[in-house]
């Protein structure tokens, strides 16, 4: 197919390698950001193609992995009342909270349902005016239009008896807060192409420049990935740290302006908290004031939960770059997809499971 086809030819990516090999002269540490990119590197081997001093680490960039424990349970809590019917995307069914998942939940009972779209869930609301339905709406930027679209939709509608339990999370913080770390390893980015499409990526010149790190902006396919690889070597070895675009073929600096306009309406930044990470400041979105009305959060009362993560799970570790999944005594073992521990195995982002899918489960890096 046209324009994919091309951007998996062999022979170029074989090209791009070599051409790492020869601009290398000393270690380098890079962070794929987002959870789709973790996927292609292993489902294609690049990091095998790669010379030993480059490393790849992969990042926090999958937004079923970083929702919040306490979010998590929150929905399961809304999502058992009698009157209500919880939707979300099949991503999140199998999400593990302190006591389950949504799945099953919805084995004992409860009316859990998927849908392909929050435009669904409000279709829904409005099939079922006898009852309450919640979209559980999280992602990073890319999602955030979408759903701030399903909330001006409900609002414009009348649509009373729909709302959505909104956790939103940014990427440019959660950078940050990575090279904030004492113990940070990681010396440039594989920028999250999708989100840039949305938002642009005039705000990682900035961390480019405080932070003294090569950004580059890439798509996810293997010539995409390794042009990025190539790119950050070549200012690694230079010495210079820009934000630079490899994915021009659909990301511009200021992304679109129509998305933006819609998340600018709904949603307004808050401190979030990561799983497996921490709070981060000013690291996500909530719904705003104006469509409050529309915000399960504040709706039901579902404030006090007390979350209980798994003792051996150190999926907040792979998040953030300092160890792999390989390096997890559960891994392979008592957590695989059948009977994740934690989200980074359940999720189709999720590094672990990019490690079970596409390596020996015992396979190193």
């Amino acid at each position: 197919m046209k324009y994919l086809d091309e951007y998996r030819d062999a022979d170029v990516t074989a090209s791009l390698a070599d051409q790492i090999r020869r601009a290398t002269t000393r270690p380098h540490v890079i962070m794929e950001v987002c959870g789709g990119q973790t996927h292609s590197i292993l489902r294609y081997g690049l990091d095998r193609m790669l010379p030993p001093e480059v490393e790849l680490v992969h990042g926090p960039g999958c937004p079923v992995c970083v929702t919040a424990l306490d979010t998590i349970d929150r929905a399961h809590a809304i999502a058992v009342r009698p009157d209500v019917i919880f939707t979300s995307f099949g991503d999140m069914l199998r999400v593990p909270g302190s006591n389950g998942d949504l799945l099953g939940l919805r084995a004992r009972g409860a009316d859990v349902r998927v849908v392909y779209s929050p435009l669904d869930a409000v279709a829904l609301a409005r099939a079922h005016p006898e009852r309450r339905v919640v979209f559980f709406g999280i992602g990073f930027e890319t999602t955030a239009p979408a759903n701030a679209m399903a909330l001006i939709a409900a609002r414009k509608q009348g649509i009373a008896n729909f709302s959505m339990l909104a956790s939103h999370v940014l990427v440019p913080p959660a950078i940050a807060s990575i090279l904030q770390s004492p113990d940070n390893r990681v010396q440039a980015f594989l920028g999250p192409g999708h989100v840039c499409v949305v938002v642009g990526f005039r705000a990682y010149e900035s961390l480019a420049a405080r932070y003294r790190v090569p950004i580059v902006i890439t798509g996810f396919e293997p010539v995409d990935l390794m042009a990025g690889v190539l790119a950050s070597v070549r200012q690694l070895e230079r010495g210079v740290a820009e934000v630079e675009n490899a994915y021009t073929r659909t990301c511009s600096r200021d992304g679109n302006p129509a998305a933006r306009e819609a998340i600018g309406e709904v949603f307004e930044v808050v401190d979030r908290n990561w799983r497996g990470v921490g709070a981060i400041p000013k690291s996500g979105f909530r719904i705003g004031a104006r469509y409050r009305a529309h915000d399960a959060e504040q709706i039901f009362d579902v404030g006090a939960i007390a979350t209980r993560e798994p003792e051996t799970c150190i999926s907040g570790l792979v998040l953030r770059g300092i160890k792999k999944p390989c390096d997890c005594p559960a891994f392979g073992k008592a957590c695989t997809p059948a009977t994740p521990l934690g989200a980074t195995m359940v999720s189709a982002e999720g590094a672990c499971a990019a490690y079970y899918q596409h390596r020996r489960p015992m396979e190193g890096a």
